[in-house]
């Protein structure tokens, strides 16, 4: 097993680290020698569950229930980090709200600045409150997006729109930060079994015959999983990785092509 991170100063933070797709995240780094601070929106007994699972593999962990949306809060909590972990090495984007798919025209103005603020802003909030921390480690940064930005399904603006938002805000901050040592990519999901399309499936937004036509526009014909894109996160952020940055890496079984 890889040891990418057992040699850095400082833990990783990993924003949503509670999701299906964070979680995994959380894990993965955990195993492959970091420490780990994560947040998390409402769901406390995921957190302490997950904080138990990288404490018994050695790790240390700590996590923080924080509103994104919330600049002060957000501030707060990586203050609160870096007095746990004394420096940051990498910070995993990996929240984001449920998000129904309808078509745009059915998306009130209020409903997509909410989901703006919600995604968008949440992402710009934890890079101002993490970028001295990164600065100081020459530290890496992973949003995780959606493939939706390169292929738009119907009824898909909503999470589009806002990921596409974070999207140009990282390729921004590759270009200005670079000359610190940071690097910023994204990777974007296609279809998981777990994660927002979990959701999406649960909730009734996607049905059987749609299921059938999203595997079908899949090169692979089949849907990925969590642990796909924990890989592509933790292989961005490592030193694997360490002259590529700006990029956007889609995991997505070659939807995309």
């Amino acid at each position: 097993m890889s040891d990418d991170f057992r040699g850095r100063d400082g833990a990783a933070l990993v924003a949503g680290g509670t999701g299906g797709i964070g979680a995994a995240v959380v894990r993965l780094l955990a195993q492959r020698g970091s420490d780990i601070g994560l947040t998390y929106r409402a769901n406390r007994d995921a957190a302490e569950l997950l904080t138990k699972d990288v404490e018994r593999g050695g790790r240390s962990c700590c996590a923080w229930a924080l509103d994104l949306s919330d600049p002060s809060a957000v501030a707060d909590v990586v203050a609160q980090f870096e007095q746990r972990f004394g420096s940051l090495h990498t910070v995993v984007y990996a929240a984001g709200p449920h998000v129904p798919m309808v078509h745009l025209s059915s998306v009130s103005p209020e409903q997509y600045r909410d989901q703006l603020n919600a995604d968008a802003a949440a992402f710009f909030n934890l890079m101002h409150a993490t970028l001295p921390l990164l600065r100081r480690s020459r530290g890496s940064v992973v949003a995780v997006t959606t493939a939706a930005t390169r292929r738009y399904p119907v009824r898909d603006g909503l999470s589009a729109g806002t990921k596409g938002a974070v999207e140009a805000v990282a390729r921004g901050l590759a270009a200005e930060e670079g000359r610190y040592g940071i690097r910023v990519n994204c990777v974007g999901p296609g279809m998981l079994t777990d994660g927002m399309a979990e959701r999406l499936i649960n909730s009734g937004d996607l049905d059987r015959t749609a299921l059938d036509v999203a595997r079908r526009n899949i090169p692979l014909r089949r849907f990925g999983n969590a642990d796909d894109i924990a890989e592509a996160v933790a292989f961005l952020a490592s030193d694997r990785a360490d002259f590529i940055s700006g990029q956007t890496l889609d995991v997505d079984g070659g939807y995309t092509v």
